[in-house]
């Protein structure tokens, strides 16, 4: 699918590589969008891909003296869905990033990569955009700052030139007086795209609205301010008659248009809908309620952070060599660095436990722990296990004995015809690693990436339930 993949150390040395393909080259951070368009021929031009992934310190979160918060560019979509500070500070966005995809992919998905792909449905932008978010893009000649709303020029288009990095997203945290909310409409609760999305950032001057920011996703080429509702909720209170006349007015701000996943009419009415909800919920101040207070994340005990320096920058082609730990055990491949992780690891490893069904990160077969998170390893370039550590099921009985698990998935009977069991049973463990005694909820919401076609999730459900107590722990009634 490429024909080199680097793994920079620096981002200077970044900055090189990409002004030195430019035109030629993408940026890789969570990869979960490239890795679908190259597979599905829609990047003819790129050949080299740059993976920012091993350079220290770009997946943190920090609030400056001036009272910005600052996203670094591989800050991914659990960061922002587990940090207390974007909780606290910025809830519209930890609603929508909580939203996105699964467990896996907001482990890899990345909220900069999120911004770039400049998709209207994306649910991080319009959170971002209320925030009056600024982005720094770098390139080898230096940087320049631009606001989110000034960023896109269309569906799919945004201003970045093609030597330059999004090295920063920053906006300002909000105040005491500042409530924030998240609303998004979609087809299913996980995995799904937004038909419709929409938020809100307010502050208060007592129970009068002094500063209002509305925007909708999904219903025009880009993200939208919805302007008229913004000025008339100055200087209100949020009681029913202004509640409705701001959804009136933000129905109004849409542009949608008909498509396979809705007509434009639904999608107008159902904006409104959407900042109705979010608007009742702000003034109930009830709208942190349903968010967990420990989100799953399927990263295991501890939050991973890629800290460790690499001891070079590498060149992945051809013949080159992809060192890696899989299983405890120290693997050399010089093939399939063209190929995605899962390929990799059946192909070239043998190891065929991990299995494809959907290609595209929405079924989970293909779960694996890459440095200790679950992720989908269709969606990882092969080049990103190299010289790092990697479990798959085949790793997950030890000493001859199954893991507890893999147990109770046989003595509950939730294996059917087994194709997906590899896929949740590599979800499951990485939850009872990171949460023992799981809630139900917890336990549906690390299963949210995991289909099964064979029946329902009763079995599958009540094996982890076992699992849990075989650990020597009673799962708890109340939701993570």
């Amino acid at each position: 699918m490429w024909e080199k993949y680097y793994t920079p150390n620096t981002m200077k040395e970044a900055l090189r590589i990409l002004e030195e393909h430019r035109g030629q080259a993408r940026i890789v951070a969570g990869a979960t969008d490239i890795m679908l368009e190259l597979e599905r021929g829609q990047r003819p031009g790129v050949k080299v891909l740059i993976d920012i992934t091993r350079i220290p310190g770009l997946d943190q979160i920090t609030l400056d003296d001036q009272g910005r918060i600052h996203l670094g560019p591989v800050v991914c979509h659990n960061h922002c869905a587990s940090s207390r500070l974007i909780v606290d500070r910025a809830f519209a966005l930890a609603q929508a990033c909580w939203q996105i995809g699964s467990p896996q992919i907001r482990n890899r998905g990345t909220i900069a990569g999120n911004l770039i792909t400049a998709s209207p449905a994306n649910d991080a932008i319009a959170p971002l955009m209320a925030f009056g978010a600024r982005l720094t893009l770098t390139s080898v000649a230096g940087k320049r700052e631009v606001g989110l709303d000034e960023f896109y020029t269309g569906v799919r288009r945004n201003v970045m030139g093609d030597n330059e990095i999004l090295t920063d997203i920053a906006f300002p945290a909000q105040p005491e007086n500042g409530h924030s909310a998240f609303y998004k409409l979609a087809l299913r609760r996980a995995q799904a795209i937004s038909l419709v999305n929409a938020a809100i950032m307010i502050e208060l001057d007592g129970s009068t609205v002094a500063r209002a920011a509305i925007t909708l996703g999904a219903v025009a080429p880009t993200i939208v301010h919805a302007k008229a509702a913004e000025e008339f909720l100055i200087g209100k209170q949020l009681n029913s008659e202004v509640i409705a006349e701001v959804g009136d007015l933000t129905a109004e701000a849409a542009k949608p248009i008909d498509d396979v996943r809705a007509t434009a009419i639904y999608r107008k009415q159902m904006a409104r809908i959407c900042i109705i909800r979010c608007l009742r919920a702000l003034a109930a101040g009830n709208e942190k309620e349903e968010y967990p207070a420990h989100p799953v994340m399927l990263w295991g005990a501890k939050e991973p952070h890629w800290t460790r320096q690499l001891p070079q920058s590498y060149e992945h082609q051809k013949g080159d060599v992809i060192a890696t730990t899989i299983n405890g055990k120290r693997y050399e491949f010089r093939t399939g660095y063209d190929k995605s992780l899962l390929r990799l690891l059946r192909e070239e490893a043998g190891l065929i436990g991990s299995k494809e069904g959907c290609d595209e990160g929405e079924c989970g077969a293909c779960t694996v722990h890459l440095d200790g998170r679950a992720v989908m390893s269709c969606m990882v370039p092969a080049p990103r296990a190299h010289m790092a550590e990697i479990a798959t099921i085949e790793g997950l009985a030890a000493n001859g004995k199954l893991n507890p698990i893999q147990q109770a998935f046989i003595d509950e009977g939730a294996v059917q015809c087994g194709y997906c069991t590899p896929g949740f049973l590599m979800s499951a463990a990485k939850l009872l690693e990171e949460c023992p005694h799981p809630s139900r909820r917890d336990i549906v919401q690390a299963i949210a990436g995991n289909l099964c076609r064979c029946t329902g999730y009763y079995k599958i459900i009540s094996a982890i339930e076992k699992a849990a107590e075989m650990q020597g722990t009673k799962p708890d009634e109340g939701g993570g």
